[in-house]
């Protein structure tokens, strides 16, 4: 088991299986939310333990097309755990446990600030990898 928290400890999960892959955004969306590094779960894989009425939602205007969810409490990003799809984001810094996967790809390296180096080997993309 994976287990996964908000700051506050309000908000708790856990992963019965390790995620797909991990991968990191550099958007200016995703870095001003708290965002960027993300792992991909699917979601007979996860399972809320407590405070799933305490995460909060943010509807994107277009261009965007993800909601973001917080805790309410403390602000903490949590990724798209209330999406329709079969598998979905969380972000990997909410994860209390080693996930198992690393890095794979930074996407959006176009928009990255000047100030960050990306200092592993994963791929990089100017802008999303699968076009969308």
């Amino acid at each position: 088991m994976i287990q996964g928290s908000c700051g506050c400890g309000v908000v708790r999960f856990e992963l019965t299986a390790p995620p797909q892959m991990m991968g990191t955004c550099h958007c200016g969306r995703c870095r001003k939310f708290g965002s960027s590094t993300f792992v991909i779960v699917r979601r007979d894989t996860f399972r809320w333990l407590q405070g799933q009425d305490r995460v909060a939602r943010h509807e994107p205007a277009l261009p965007f097309r993800f909601t973001r969810c917080f805790c309410s409490v403390c602000g903490t990003s949590l990724g798209e755990p209330f999406a329709d799809a079969e598998t979905f984001p969380i972000v990997a810094n909410c994860l209390d446990d080693d996930p198992g996967v690393r890095n794979r790809f930074h996407e959006w390296v176009s928009a990255k600030p000047p100030w960050y180096d990306i200092c592993d080997g994963a791929r990089q993309f100017a802008e999303d990898p699968a076009g969308g």
